[in-house]
């Protein structure tokens, strides 16, 4: 009787070991729209010595938790049907895309800011019912004092203010204040690299590994393999120091996703179109 009660306390104690919450991640990187033409490496890598020449992929990434979390990593723009982008060829609606795997923008519980140029934040009004994270110097920097005199915003559009603005007044935004931060259970921010005043990104536990998910941090796998800055940052310097310490923060650098690399789609398993599942 004693070893009968002895195996039953082990099979429960494995039982609730397995069936605990990891706090781990399927992570899916989704194309919703591409460039119409390529432009030079140079273009996207200061410095570059290649001839080759690139095309743009805009991204949103989906991050699937055993935790519930239904998290969306930026949310693309909206382009106006009647006045389409120039230089955009392909375009779907990011939560259109994001249907593909099944999910409706209502279900998504978490969206993750990296940085707020409009390719990344202007579609925020599609997610009205998640909770959004972003970096408190981002924030404030892009709704104050990118529109003083003299200073710099490149890349902002002020219509995307009001929605990052609302969002706040509707109890809705939480501001992440430094680096290093897990933010969400088994989500990391990371910041120094500049892109923006602040931006972030991210690195994601999975069942088997982490995940860094560079955004613009790194425009290209060009920008990582060869410590090369995007032209669009505060801070060159500090831009090449960040994508060091990325390659220190995975097992191999195959598992840093850049921003807007065409290459993510073919190097990863595709489970729908434009869609690919990263780990």
């Amino acid at each position: 009787m004693r070893d009968l009660i002895v195996l039953s306390s082990l099979v429960l104690c494995f039982a609730t070991t397995f069936s605990q919450v990891q706090n781990v991640y399927e992570v899916y990187a989704i194309e919703y729209a591409r460039g119409l033409w390529s432009v030079p490496v140079s273009k996207v890598a200061v410095g570059a010595e290649s001839k080759d020449s690139v095309n743009f992929s805009y991204f949103v990434w989906y991050l699937k938790g055993d935790n519930g979390r239904r998290i969306l990593v930026d949310v693309g723009f909206l382009q106006d049907t009647s006045k389409p982008m120039k230089s955009i060829g392909h375009y779907e609606r990011p939560d259109l895309a994001l249907q593909r795997l099944h999910v409706n923008a209502d279900d998504v519980t978490d969206v993750i800011i990296t940085h707020p140029h409009s390719d990344h934040i202007d579609g925020l009004d599609l997610f009205k019912k998640a909770t959004i994270w972003m970096q408190k110097n981002d924030f404030a920097y892009f709704v104050g004092d990118a529109w003083q005199k003299d200073a710099s915003h490149m890349g902002l559009d002020k219509q995307d203010v009001p929605k990052i603005i609302q969002a706040n007044l509707d109890g809705r935004l939480r501001l992440v204040n430094g680096d290093s931060i897990e933010i969400i259970p088994g989500i990391r921010a990371f910041i120094g690299s500049k892109h923006t005043y602040e931006s972030q990104h991210l690195l994601v536990d999975s069942k088997t590994k982490k995940v860094l998910l560079a955004s613009d941090d790194s425009w290209f796998y060009y920008n990582l393999d060869h410590l090369l800055p995007v032209p669009s940052t505060f801070d060159a310097q500090a831009y090449v120091k960040q994508l060091r310490r990325m390659k220190t923060l995975v097992t191999d650098t195959q598992w840093i996703i850049p921003g807007h690399d065409p290459l993510v789609i073919s190097r990863f398993k595709q489970v729908s179109k434009g869609i690919v599942r990263i780990n």
